[in-house]
């Protein structure tokens, strides 16, 4: 059977689970952490797919998706050997350095840690 293809997804999770299809772009991640930019400007035309990348990157790096890496197995990304251990080694990081607890004192609600 053929994929669907979605329209309107902006979830990663959704948009995986759902099995529709999919242009693997997780290798804009590997690109972004090795730019090492302080800001990162993403201009692309309406239904370009930016929030669906944004929430591609927040599934690959927050705490909230740790135990989630059947997001990624069969994407690009999981390829990478140095993008798997960059990924375990900075949720490691944050639970060492308690980020999630300085950004609650900071007024920042805990479902956008």
């Amino acid at each position: 059977m053929a994929r669907a293809v979605g329209i309107g997804y902006q979830d990663f999770e959704q948009m995986t689970s759902n099995d529709n299809f999919y242009i693997d772009k997780t290798m804009l991640i590997k690109e972004w952490w090795e730019n090492n930019d302080a800001v990162t400007l993403i201009t692309r035309p309406r239904r370009f797919g930016k929030t669906l990348n944004l929430d591609m990157i927040e599934h690959f790096f927050s705490v909230k998706y740790a135990g989630r890496s059947d997001l990624f197995q069969n994407l690009s990304i999981w390829q990478e050997k140095t993008c798997r251990n960059t990924a375990q080694e900075a949720l490691a990081r944050i639970e060492r350095m308690k980020y999630a607890a300085s950004l609650e004192t900071k007024g920042i609600p805990q479902e956008r840690i």
